[in-house]
């Protein structure tokens, strides 16, 4: 049987990752990067367990093609998500660390539980 901490981390890893996977290659511009970041954040924060999010897309990067727009990029993703399964709260990010965008855990913490019934 698998523990609330691991299912919370599995939970959070598999977001963050459909989330890379889902978004990256989307046209965008500085103009329309602050109402993707929203789209991102309220889709993906209608799934379960997902209790809070945050994305933010680094708009230095965002280069003009000849069209007006460019492609989102995986480097261009700032993102932290929590997660919590019981009372177990996991907190994961996506960021770019080296050049690459990498995702990690960045903390496990219990909630109290209620135990006024």
């Amino acid at each position: 049987m698998i523990t609330d901490r691991e299912r919370a981390a599995f939970e959070a890893g598999i977001k963050l990752g459909a989330l890379y996977h889902q978004f990256v290659g989307t046209p965008i511009a500085r103009e329309t990067a602050a109402t993707v970041e929203a789209a991102i954040e309220q889709a993906v924060g209608l799934q379960p367990y997902v209790t809070g999010i945050t994305v933010r897309l680094n708009r230095d990067m965002m280069v003009s093609n000849r069209f007006g727009y460019s492609e989102l990029a995986g480097r261009m993703f700032d993102a932290a998500i929590t997660t919590t399964v019981g009372a177990t709260v996991c907190r994961a990010r996506l960021h770019l660390e080296d050049d690459y965008p990498m995702m990690e855990i960045v903390e496990f913490h219990e909630t109290p539980r209620d135990t006024d019934h």
